[in-house]
């Protein structure tokens, strides 16, 4: 029998909830000591598609051209779908822009063989297809700061969504990893 691919947000959040600051800045996380892998080399051979937001993707590439990297900012071993209202005149290298329904889009993804979907966010993007029925796990990284204000994990709207959860573990830094399952 055929396993659905599933659509897992694989993140990390402040202590607070939150996954940026409001500007879209991460720094708060960059100054995470590098000693612990958080589960990353177990997770990302199961993936081969990454689902990101474009105010995340805006932000990455402005990032890397500050540090000066223009070039390699995305993994072109995978396929890379960034979502964006507007029009865009050229993506850069691995990436596909998407402009259609989540729900639609997320069905032909889900029917074409492959591995899993790690969506990296940001929170609208989270939101919308969580509002489409298409997330099926969460794998939440709390860290332990709280950053005051900043981009929700999920945009506000008025839902009530359950969750399972699968396992949790402590690191030695403190750090929290919650993997949650979408109820159905």
């Amino acid at each position: 029998m055929k396993t659905k691919r599933k659509i897992i947000v694989y993140i990390a959040t402040s202590a607070d909830g939150y996954i940026a600051r409001p500007d879209g800045d991460v720094e708060w996380l960059n100054r995470r000591p590098r000693v612990v892998d958080y589960g990353m080399r177990e997770v990302y051979p199961t993936i081969d598609t990454m689902l990101w937001g474009r105010k995340t993707y805006d932000w990455l590439l402005n990032y890397y051209k500050v540090k000066g990297k223009t070039k390699g900012v995305f993994d072109t071993k995978l396929v890379n779908y960034v979502f964006s209202r507007k029009r865009r005149r050229r993506a850069a290298p691995g990436v596909e822009f998407v402009s259609g329904p989540v729900k639609a889009f997320a069905q032909r993804l889900r029917a074409r063989p492959g591995k899993q979907i790690w969506m990296m966010g940001g929170g609208e993007l989270i939101a919308s297809f969580l509002d489409a029925g298409e997330i099926d796990e969460f794998d939440i990284h709390v860290i332990p700061v709280f950053i005051g204000k900043g981009i929700p994990l999920v945009a506000p709207r008025h839902r009530d969504v359950p969750l399972r959860l699968l396992s949790s573990r402590k690191y030695p830094d403190g750090v929290v990893r919650l993997h949650y399952e979408v109820a159905r």
